[in-house]
């Protein structure tokens, strides 16, 4: 299940309604330790140094109940009551080049300024430049506004309790934040908070998609036509195609300009690929159309755009939106009862709602709802780190899979590619939203699979792994 996205107040009474329960914060501490720990191995090596560091208050427990189960490794434990006097050893232990830092000194508590010897501290482990794990948040970071107070520990994964703290997603956070990840299992009652905004969590996708029936056929999973490619960018149009077989719909043609046509003809083959005629209309055979990718050098007044314009305010098909498309889309209503999903990154974000990019990262959230609102509660994929799945009203996810290494060019049209795939099969059109958030997620995870096997892969790796991560519940 997906956890929500809550506030330091909130977190406070879902611990309460916990020890209620019966719970004990021991047993809850222990298992947080666990979790500490089994993330601390996973990004250390044999007989490494591991430095820990413990403040006065839970997330200090939190550290040293990591400490006996860091098998193999190396423990240093830096105990901080008072930073001035502590930091002498701080220096002893970073001399012995630590592979990792447990960040365990404040907790989400911390609400005040630090003071001057704290903040040097800080700066002091951030001098280091070793890899830390935050306990629940990075301390010195306020889990409520996300912003530091004074100085904030830089972490490289932040390894958050229960569920993510509002502060933690936004823009002035994650420098702080690093890598967002959740200890979800920890003992604490189930969740009975509600937010507007939740975690996606890999157990989400647990079975899905559905096991395809016996007698299913080419038929059943329809046809995508894809728009797509013109002089110049015909690569986005093969990667649209390529990440579109990955989902496997039963059919798939690539209309694309006469002058890419041989080119993206050449490099693929179970994608039909059929020249763009403009005076032709979209053959009726579909079951769902992406349009974009590729398309930055087609001629302002082609006829291409207004076929688009026509498909989204007309067609009952299902239509997935990209790149320089969004760009063409008419900002009124579509049919109410069409499927239509849009996927800007934060530039493109900022040319449909007439803003800058700052504003959009400046509140996400709120860009996805007013995008979809724009277009006619359209549901919008918000790319970017912690891609955001929602629209006008009602939930909407971050996508917990990813990393930097995805900002490689191709990624956003393969991810197109991909959701259209799905978009495209008829017994999948039922539940939009676990489709579009398992399309995100498996992309990013697909990220995250080549990083950790082999980091200098390039979107031609990305191609094979997409679709192909398992989900664990």
């Amino acid at each position: 299940m997906p956890c929500p996205v809550i506030t330091v107040a909130q977190m406070r009474d879902w611990e309460q309604a916990t020890w209620a329960a019966g719970q004990s914060e021991a047993e809850v501490i222990r298992r947080v330790g666990e979790c500490v720990a089994r993330r601390a191995l996973e990004l250390t090596r044999p007989q490494e140094v591991i430095l820990l560091l413990a403040g006065k208050g839970h997330n200090g427990e939190d550290a040293r109940g990591a400490r006996d189960l860091l098998t193999g490794r190396r423990v240093e434990t830096l105990e901080v009551a008072d930073p001035e006097s502590a930091l002498p050893r701080l220096e002893t232990l970073l001399s012995l080049r630590p592979a990792l830092i447990v960040d365990g000194l404040f907790g989400i508590g911390l609400n005040r300024p630090l003071s001057p010897e704290w903040r040097v501290f800080l700066e002091r482990v951030n001098g280091a430049r070793t890899p830390v794990l935050a306990v629940d948040v990075p301390s010195g970071l306020n889990a409520d506004t996300g912003e530091p107070q004074g100085a904030a520990i830089r972490a490289a994964v932040t390894l958050t309790v229960g569920a993510p703290k509002l502060g933690l997603l936004g823009e002035p956070a994650w420098p702080y934040v690093g890598r967002l990840e959740v200890a979800h299992d920890v003992g604490l009652i189930p969740c009975p908070l509600k937010s507007d905004v939740w975690w996606t969590l890999p157990g989400d996708f647990a079975g899905y998609p559905p096991r395809r029936e016996a007698a299913g056929h080419k038929g059943t999973y329809g046809h995508l036509a894809i728009l797509a490619g013109s002089l110049g960018y015909h690569g986005a149009a093969v990667l649209a195609a390529r990440g579109a077989q990955r989902a496997q719909p039963g059919l798939i043609t690539l209309y694309t300009f006469e002058a890419v046509y041989h080119a993206c003809a050449a490099q693929l083959q179970a994608v039909m690929v059929s020249p763009w005629v403009p005076t032709a209309k979209l053959p009726a055979a579909h079951s769902a159309v992406l349009a974009g990718p590729g398309l930055a050098a087609v001629p302002t007044a082609d006829q291409m755009k207004l076929v688009l314009r026509n498909l989204w305010r007309d067609s009952a098909l299902p239509l997935v939106v990209d790149a320089s498309a969004l760009d063409w889309l008419p900002l009124d209503p579509a049919d109410r009862n069409a499927l239509r999903v849009v996927t800007p990154h934060p530039g493109e974000a900022a040319r449909l709602l007439r803003c800058s990019p700052q504003q959009i990262q400046a509140n996400r959230l709120n860009a996805v709802r007013e995008i979809s609102k724009r277009l006619g509660n359209a549901w919008v994929v918000l790319k970017g780190h912690q891609t955001l799945i929602g629209r006008s009203t009602g939930q909407v996810f971050v996508n917990s899979s990813g990393n930097p290494h995805l900002a490689q060019g191709g990624s956003g049209d393969l991810l197109s590619g991909y959701i259209a795939g799905l978009v495209a099969q008829p017994p999948l059109q039922t539940d939009v939203l676990t489709l579009l958030r398992h399309a995100v997620w498996q992309h990013g995870a697909a990220a995250d699979f080549l990083q950790n096997t082999r980091p200098n892969w390039v979107l031609e790796d990305l191609v094979h792994e997409l679709g192909g991560q398992r989900a664990e519940a």
